[in-house]
């Protein structure tokens, strides 16, 4: 708790100890940057604890499909031994010879919704090989947290996002980096006002200290231009996320309070949001 507010951090990547090292080294070469903290569940805890985060989403993608059901049971056991602060998103993969049975053991071991990565896992999110996948979830009732924005692809692009909304209207959708990363006005102009999409604040807000490889050199939303924006998205359709390990987690809060928000604002962005979405309120 910080402030007097119950905090949720609804986008954390973790991995298992044995690879964290290496599973961070490649997404710090993926976006040409220099991860504040280690990737494990443990060091969650702690180094967020302490800048006053109570509990947390966490998450991780396969690259391939092999590597679906392993990842899935991994954030299942870290919710299990996570001290009652996870609540875990699995993965799928569009190419998986059995979608159904990947998500049928995805809900067996009581994940609450499905993050997916295009650029990572190297699809456009309205392929229509996706749209099984969309189906699948939206008659599960589980809410997908899709990465959102690159200049360097053209996977995960707000007008990727356009046919999938409308296709897949009771499918909820948490469009991450406010919906676009580096297109954040365009993701608001054109999706904003959509009833299944919400978006969250990770690697958005400019922090103290953040760095980052590709060009241009701002890659971040200022304090004013991010509360304009999260007002015209509406507050009750953002959550915070920090986009743990890569940042700083005290820096990641400092700049979020520095937007200035109201108490009520405040209050649905840290956490109130996130439990509705992800269904733990």
């Amino acid at each position: 708790m910080r402030n007097g507010y119950t905090i949720l951090d609804a986008h954390c990547h973790i991995y298992p100890a044995r690879i964290a090292a290496k599973a961070v080294e490649s997404t710090d070469d993926f976006y040409l940057t220099h991860s504040a903290c280690r990737g494990v569940v443990e060091d969650m805890i702690s180094t967020c604890g302490a800048a006053g985060t109570d509990a947390f989403v966490v998450q991780s993608v396969a690259s391939i499909p092999h590597h679906v059901g392993s990842i899935n049971r991994f954030i299942a056991g870290a919710v299990a031994e996570g001290q009652g602060k996870l609540i875990g998103l699995g993965t799928l993969h569009p190419d998986s010879p059995d979608l159904a049975a990947d998500l049928a053991e995805l809900t067996a071991l009581g994940l609450h919704g499905v993050k997916l990565h295009p650029d990572m896992q190297k699809f456009a999110i309205d392929d229509k090989k996706c749209y099984p996948m969309y189906e699948l979830c939206e008659q599960a009732g589980l809410p997908m947290l899709i990465h959102m924005g690159d200049p360097r692809y053209d996977f995960s692009s707000p007008d990727h996002l356009l046919p999938v909304l409308r296709d897949f209207p009771d499918l909820g959708i948490v469009g991450a980096h406010m919906g676009g990363w580096m297109a954040w006005d365009e993701a608001c102009d054109k999706l904003s006002g959509f009833a299944n999409l919400y978006v969250d604040t990770c690697s958005s807000l400019a922090a103290e200290g953040k760095r980052h490889g590709i060009e241009p050199e701002v890659v971040y939303l200022d304090s004013e231009h991010a509360a304009r924006l999260i007002r015209a998205w509406g507050a009750d359709k953002v959550l915070y996320g920090t986009d743990y390990p890569m940042w700083s987690p005290e820096a990641e809060m400092e700049a979020f309070f520095a937007l200035g928000l109201t108490e009520a604002e405040n209050r649905a962005i840290l956490s109130e949001n996130a439990l509705r979405v992800f269904g733990k309120s």
